[in-house]
């Protein structure tokens, strides 16, 4: 099973759309879109995995390894490769994620905040899946009815009532 292809039925292909300061709460909330689409799925993230995913899309990095460069550091010297990403389940506001590993034939999951595991997709080149119950219990925005984007987001952050957040749980 290819990266491009979804882990079965019922899940959405997304992609990082950016990332934004809550201002209510200066937490950092991740952005997945839905890849070709407009919908936009928020996730609240820690400081650090928001500074990993950041630094790995502006292609930057320190000049000793960071944790998630290490990690993916390590996979690719022993010829493991991110096959993709997956946000599985949302419960009591905590979002689920798994990293889908794989070595030739041989593919294994392993337990990852959804945060972590987008770090190393972004490293990795890797798809990141989100299932369909997952965008469904979520709090999302469409940006087909937004306006200028940027704009719209963040005037949407502004007025989210905490109980619609699903609030990323460290």
């Amino acid at each position: 099973m290819s990266d491009s292809e979804p882990p079965g039925e019922g899940w959405v292909e997304m992609e990082v759309k950016g990332l934004l300061l809550d201002p209510a709460s200066e937490t950092p909330v991740l952005l997945l879109q839905a890849v070709g689409g407009t919908l936009v799925l928020p996730i609240w993230i820690g400081q650090m995995e928001a500074n990993a995913i950041a630094m790995a899309l502006e292609g930057m990095r320190e000049p000793r390894p960071m944790t998630h460069d290490l990690m993916h550091d390590i996979l690719r010297e022993l010829a493991v490769d991110v096959v993709r990403v997956e946000i599985w389940q949302l419960r009591e506001g905590t979002f689920y994620g798994r990293l889908r590993l794989g070595r030739g034939e041989q593919n294994v999951e392993i337990d990852a905040r959804p945060s972590d595991a987008v770090a190393m997709a972004v490293r990795a080149g890797a798809a990141i899946w989100v299932a369909q119950s997952v965008l469904e219990s979520a709090l999302q925005l469409d940006l087909a009815t937004a306006g200028e984007e940027e704009e719209r987001l963040r005037d949407w952050l502004e007025k989210a009532r905490p109980e619609d957040l699903g609030k990323y749980t460290m």
